[in-house]
This record gives C-alpha cells, sequence and structure tokens, in this order.
C-alpha cells in the first residue's frame, strides 16, 4: 500500500505501487475461476464459500522456543541519525525460522522516543505498506513528526524496515536504465509480438532478483515479517505489540494478530487488506477499486472548467482517456528528457493521483500538458508512483513489492491465455484500467521461486480489540476488504471513512482521527458500525 500522499510525505502506503508492471496483489487461482466471466453476484457468493473454506492462520506457541531466545534477549546500541530527535540501530533475526542460530539478516530499525507529558505507553510500531515501502522513511518523514502530538507524547513512535526492504539487505532486481526500459514495457499487448515481449520482460525482472539479491530473496514473507516484528516488540521493552499499519501494512498487523494474539496490543489496520482472497479474486477487487477511484475523479472533473476530459459524464471522460491511452500506445510524447510518455507510463501516472484527492488538480493540469504534446507532467507522477529520484536512481520498493507478494501466494495465471481468458471480467471491473492490471497480474508467474504461503483466514482468537479502518472510494484497498477483515477478526472493530483516497488516519477526517486517537492512547475502541464522513 506508498507514494501514496504524493507530495506530502515520502512515505509510501501502498498495496499500491506493485499493481502496474509489480502485480501489487498476489494470491491463487483456479483456472476455471480465470476463465468464467461470472456476475459479480456469482464471484461474490464463490468468494465467500471459499473464504468460509479456508482454514484460519493458527498461532505460533506462546513461549519462545530455545533457539530463538538469542534474538530476543538483544540489546541494541542506539545512535542519532536522520532527522534530529531519531534515534536507529539494527537487529538480527534469523533468515530462517526453522534453522535458528545459522543465516542471519540485520534489520535496521528506528525511533522517536515519547516527547511527555503523560504516562508512556510503550513503543508504536508503523508500517506504511508496499510491500517495499520503508518504515523508516515513513517514520522520518511524517509518523515520527506528523502524527498527533498526544500520539508522540506518550509513544516511542519506531519503525523496522522489513526484511528486504530499504536498510534492511533490500531485494534488488534491475539497473536503474534496465528499471526505465521495464517501466515503459507495453502493458496492454495487441498481438503475439507484444505479448511475448512482456513475458520476456517480466522474466528478465524475475532472473535479475534472483541474480542479485542472494539467500534473502526467498525469505521475504509476510509471515517471516511478521515474526520479525515479535523480535523487535521484545527488543524494544514491550510485552505487547501496539501497531499502525497502512494498506499491506494491514495484513503483516492481522498476520501478526493471528500468529500472536495473546501479544497484540492496540493494532490499528487502516486500509485493511482480506487475506482470505486468492489473486484472481484481489487483483479483480483492485481493478475495480481504481475504477471507483478514476469516476470520483472524472465526476469532479468534469464539472470544471479545467477539466481535459470534456465536460459530459464521467463515462464519457473514461472513454476520452482510453482513447487518449491508445493515442500514446501509437506515438508516445515528448518530456523534455530522452524518456518518452507511452500509454504505461501515463496510466501509471494516473493511477498514482488516484491514492489521493489532493492530486486531483496537479492531474488535470497534467493530463492537459500530455495531450497538448508535453509529458512532463505525466512522468512527474509517474516517477514519483515508481519511487524514482531526479537523478535516476530507484528505490527497492519495486522490486521488493513483488518478491514478498509472490512468496506469499501462488500466481494469478498460469500464462498469457489465462489472461485473456479473464479479460472480460477485468474491463467490466474497469473499462479505463482493466486491460493493463490483468496483464500487470502475470508477473508472479515467472517468479524463480515457488510460493510459500496461501489464502488464509485470519481470526487471531484471544487478542484484545483491533481496528479496522476501511475507505468507501479507497483505489487499492477495496471498501468490501475493511468488512472481510473486521468480520474475520474474532475482535476486529471496523471504523469506516466515506470519502475518496488511500487510507484514512491523519487524512482530514477529524472524526477518524479522534476515534483511532482515542482507541492508541486510552485503549477505547470506537463504537461498532461507527462511520465518519
Amino acid at each position: 500500500m506508498d507514494t501514496t500522499r504524493l507530495l506530502r510525505t515520502t512515505g509510501i502506503v501502498l498495496a499500491v505501487a506493485g499493481v502496474l508492471m509489480s502485480g501489487c496483489s498476489s494470491g491463487s487461482s483456479s483456472p476455471s475461476a480465470s476463465a468464467s466471466p461470472h456476475t459479480s453476484k456469482d464471484r461474490a457468493a464463490q468468494a465467500r464459500t471459499q473464504e468460509a473454506a479456508l482454514q484460519p492462520l493458527q498461532p505460533l506457541p506462546e513461549a519462545v522456543p530455545e533457539g530463538l531466545r538469542p534474538y530476543y534477549d538483544q540489546k541494541p546500541s542506539w545512535r542519532p541519525c536522520g532527522v534530529e530527535g531519531f534515534e536507529c540501530s539494527s537487529i538480527e533475526v534469523p533468515l530462517d525460522y526453522e534453522k535458528p542460530g545459522g543465516d542471519n539478516v540485520k534489520l535496521a530499525v528506528s525511533r522517536k522516543k515519547a516527547i511527555g507529558p503523560g504516562k508512556r505507553l510503550g513503543s508504536l510500531l508503523v508500517n506504511p505498506g508496499g510491500p517495499g515501502g520503508s518504515a523508516i522513511g515513513y517514520l522520518q518523514s511524517y509518523a515520527g513528526i506528523g502524527y498527533p502530538e498526544a500520539v508522540r507524547a506518550r509513544y516511542d513512535i519506531a519503525a523496522v524496515d522489513p526484511r528486504g526492504v530499504a536498510r534492511s539487505e533490500p531485494v534488488t532486481c534491475l539497473s536503474d536504465s534496465q528499471m526505465d526500459a521495464y517501466t515503459q514495457v507495453d502493458q496492454t499487448p495487441d498481438d503475439q509480438k507484444e505479448t511475448d515481449e512482456l513475458v520476456t520482460a517480466f522474466k528478465e525482472f524475475a532472473t535479475g532478483c534472483e541474480e542479485r539479491s542472494g539467500k534473502v530473496l526467498g525469505h521475504v514473507s509476510t509471515i517471516e515479517a511478521a515474526r520479525d516484528m515479535d523480535v523487535a516488540r521484545a527488543v524494544l521493552g514491550d510485552e505487547k505489540l501496539n501497531y499502525v499499519g497502512a494498506s499491506y501494512g494491514t495484513f503483516l498487523g492481522a498476520t501478526y494478530a493471528g500468529l500472536y494474539p495473546r501479544r497484540a496490543g492496540r493494532l490499528v489496520l487502516d486500509g485493511a487488506m482480506d487475506p482470505s482472497l486468492p489473486a484472481l479474486t484481489m487483483n479483480r477487487d483492485q481493478t475495480a477499486g481504481f475504477e471507483t477511484a478514476f469516476t470520483a475523479f472524472a465526476e469532479d472533473c468534469v464539472r470544471r472548467e479545467d477539466c481535459p476530459l470534456g465536460r459530459g459524464s464521467a463515462r464519457d471522460a473514461g472513454r476520452r482517456l482510453g482513447d487518449f491511452f491508445k493515442k500514446l500506445d501509437a506515438d508516445p510524447v515528448r518530456t523534455g528528457e530522452s524518456r518518452k510518455l507511452g500509454e504505461s507510463l501515463a496510466t501509471t501516472a494516473v493511477i498514482s493521483a488516484m491514492y489521493d484527492e489532493g492530486a486531483w488538480g496537479e492531474l488535470r493540469g497534467a493530463l492537459q500538458s500530455a495531450m497538448d504534446g508535453d509529458g512532463a507532467g505525466l512522468l512527474k507522477l509517474a516517477d514519483i508512483y515508481y519511487q524514482r529520484e531526479p537523478d535516476g536512481s530507484y528505490a527497492n520498493l519495486m522490486f521488493a513489492n513483488p518478491a514478498v507478494n509472490c512468496l506469499d501466494l501462488p500466481p494469478a495465471f498460469n500464462g498469457p491465455e489465462d489472461v485473456r481468458k479473464a479479460l472480460p471480467s477485468f474491463r467490466k471491473a474497469s473499462p479505463v484500467f482493466g486491460t493493463g492490471l490483468a496483464w500487470a497480474a502475470l508477473n508472479c508467474t515467472y517468479w524463480p521461486i515457488k510460493p510459500t504461503g496461501k489464502p488464509n483466514r485470519i481470526e487471531a482468537k484471544g487478542a484484545a480489540p483491533i481496528v479496522v479502518v476501511g475507505t468507501t472510494r479507497d483505489p487499492a484497498t477495496p471498501y468490501r476488504w475493511a468488512e472481510a477483515l473486521g468480520k474475520q477478526l474474532s475482535s476486529g472493530i471496523l471504523l469506516t471513512y466515506e470519502g475518496d483516497g488511500h487510507t484514512a488516519y491523519g487524512r482530514g477526517s477529524t472524526c477518524i482521527d479522534s476515534a483511532i486517537n482515542d482507541y492508541l492512547l486510552e485503549g477505547r475502541a470506537p463504537a461498532r458500525g461507527k462511520r465518519c464522513g
């Protein structure tokens, strides 16, 4: 789930970033599911039946195994780092939890101590999502300075970059120039030649990850990252984990609660994912989520004089955008640098602006400029999404994202033919984005390491109340996912934000912020069914 608060913070909150070329959502599907264009009611009923049949994630033993005790007993050496007031250190965790004492992974940790006054409540671990978003980057650029003062007064705000991410032995796949080329590959192939080129790009990306990332590539699953968080909890000196996770961070937090329900403290899961879904359903749901967000943008746009998509209906605006994408597919426009703006980068740019309605104005201007022959504005939005710096370097978000997703769950498709069979249902979910997002889900098909996870219900029986936050027009984590997770968790309480954008906490709703702050500070969960405008 980040690149989300586009221009407000460098923290990434994503199920986001992985969508296009990285295939944000991963999971399993059967060939029959990909081949049949069911009605939405049929698919919903099928999903409920499949979910009910899933076994819940089983908790681990409460006692720490003797082989893991040295990891839990670490004493980190803290030093000043980054922005004033922050401390950094590192801890070690087993590369393979089944083989403690063998190869280890070094995880970067950072915190900002509670500023007072008031009784200290321990540590509050934060994660902005992804998978692949830097938790430490999010902490130091936003959470540690932008969370409400009352929360920062009583908690040490802390972060751990998950294994394979940013400062924690990051997964690497491509050089910067190779990544530039990868982001421009045609994601809506029109013939066999373009299909082969897309498949080749996915294969080369996967091979690059295998060659450049070593042993860590096979051990970056969410289960392992959740186990790492328990080590971090102990090292930070907390009996229970207090946590705010956004987007993919909700999956990480829910997984922690499922594994360690008795150690789950005050957990806020904002922009929730549904861990019970197979990849095909998850990708298609997310495709529909982007369509919902685009419709909200288009309805706002067509009422404005500066709308580059005309003054008709939202559906008309979608058709005009689709026509513009097709034009770019055939004839990319200049950007003021060597890269031109083609359909792939333009689509990424539009999707990036769907995460926050505060970016809609910038998108309108960038679209108009691109339609006039200058693609620099849309290229900028695409670069923000991909975490490409002005010097041409990339953060490892787009490498860690598929590395985690492709390990967590089996791939959505077995090959291009499965994608072609699924295209009608994706296009129905989103006439604007459906084709590209269907093909993007092919990336895990060619991953060099077999998946170790599968869809699971997460019940976390015995956990304290867990607050699950859903935004009704969230593009990346559709509201129905929050509803589903809230029902799965035995102590889940759904808090609803009726609005646009990805995630809700800290985005301007006093109602949402007050409810979450009361929970974090007083342990008082919101009333069941609470909705905020």
